[in-house]
């Protein structure tokens, strides 16, 4: 039996905590009782953002939460770029690599930004900054390339000199760590 890359990152953690769980049941209760699964990106979110990531784990507890089957919150956790399910860089640059993009250039980007890092897409530098990843659609394809940082942030029309102010910027906004 071979495990999935998040497996191999930890050992089991603590059970979820109080506060974590008093956050599911405020997300639960916004739906009827027989709807309450609909609360499982919610719950997946709020994981990430207590620990980083979502190990099969903490999948296998919401879904015990949620009354649901494990197997259907790792479909969640693996169908969106939003959930991480390893732990990943400061940084995490989703490019746009989806038909659009790729003909506007999306590709050129992923690669400009694989020689700046040093990395592969699906890696993390060194240093922890910066997770590189392709996104299938972020739904800009008139602005492309596009890119998604810390799932927040879109920036559009990323030729290589945009990309490197960029990495370099958020080098520079991370005290103690090298340009």
């Amino acid at each position: 039996m071979t495990s999935s890359t998040h497996d191999t990152h930890a050992a089991p953690s603590a059970p979820l905590k109080p506060a974590t769980l008093e956050r599911f049941a405020r997300e639960v209760a916004k739906y009827p009782e027989a709807g309450k699964q609909s609360a499982v990106m919610a719950c997946l979110a709020i994981v990430q953002q207590d620990e980083g990531f979502v190990s099969t784990q903490r999948e296998r507890e919401i879904a015990e939460y949620l009354g649901m089957a494990p197997i259907a919150v790792h479909e969640v956790t693996t169908f969106y770029n939003m959930y991480n399910q390893h732990p990943v860089g400061k940084y995490k640059l989703n490019v746009c690599t989806n038909l659009p993009c790729q003909l506007r250039d999306g590709v050129t980007a992923l690669v400009h930004l694989e020689k700046k890092l040093g990395i592969k897409m699906g890696e993390t530098t060194a240093d922890g900054l910066f997770t590189l990843q392709q996104s299938e659609c972020l739904g800009a394809c008139a602005d492309s390339p596009v890119m998604l940082v810390n799932d927040r942030t879109m920036c559009s029309f990323m030729s290589n000199d945009k990309l490197d102010q960029l990495v370099d910027g958020l080098r520079g906004a991370t005290p103690g760590e090298a340009a």
